[in-house]
């Protein structure tokens, strides 16, 4: 399986958006937080601006919803045409019947785990998932340093995936680097969000391809 890089645009520059949006040509995702003061304590975007990264970038976007209520807001980011779409554990009051209504609208479903939730609970609906997203950090704001002990959830997680035969993919945001990507693809990850070590870097692509090497090279299928 093929490592891939989601850089966050919570690090980009947002009066030069599609400006940081041309810097990462070498990406595969582009990933895209929306917090609403609720759910986390940050505000940051919402529909207007998703629409609009959707019309001008040739990467897929990945839009990770730290909301309340997702069940109700989640299929509206699918319409703009989000190529994946993650709500997490604590916010979802129906999270296979919302996995469903989009994946029938052609995007990929996506769970969140915070670092205090266990990753088990989600087992037995694994199979309604494209992608797991596991929090190294707390969620509602970049830059904070990468929470080592959730590996052991990844480790888990990577190993139901295998033992049952799945394609889902395991998605790590929060404090990824050239060096923390080898320790997430080593425990199973192979989706990697990184903000602030590809947007502060002088060369977003230069940090782009180095984390996407180093985390190839320790990746364990």
């Amino acid at each position: 399986m093929s490592i891939r890089i989601a850089p966050s645009i919570l690090s980009a520059d947002f009066c030069n958006l599609e400006r940081d949006l041309t810097r990462i040509s070498h990406a595969d995702l582009v990933h895209v937080d929306v917090m609403d003061h609720h759910f986390v304590p940050n505000l940051t975007l919402g529909e207007p601006i998703v629409r609009r990264i959707c019309e001008v970038s040739d990467m897929p976007v990945d839009v990770h919803l730290m909301i309340e209520d997702p069940d109700r807001w989640a299929p509206g980011y699918a319409e703009l045409g989000a190529k994946s779409v993650s709500f997490h554990m604590g916010a979802t009051h129906a999270p296979v019947r919302l996995a469903r209504q989009l994946r029938g609208m052609g995007c990929q479903a996506c769970f969140a785990v915070r670092p205090a939730e266990p990753v088990e609970p989600i087992f037995d609906i694994l199979d309604e998932f494209d992608m797991v997203l596991i929090m190294t950090v707390e969620p509602g704001f970049g830059g904070q340093k990468f929470l080592a002990n959730q590996m052991d959830k990844v480790r888990r997680l990577r190993d139901e995936i295998t033992r049952r035969g799945l394609d889902t993919h395991i998605q790590v945001d929060g404090g990824v680097n050239p060096s923390t990507a080898r320790t997430v693809a080593e425990a199973g990850a192979d989706v990697l969000v990184a903000g602030s070590a590809v947007f502060g870097a002088d060369s977003p692509n230069t940090a782009i391809d180095e984390i996407r090497d180093h985390a190839q090279e320790a990746y364990r299928a």
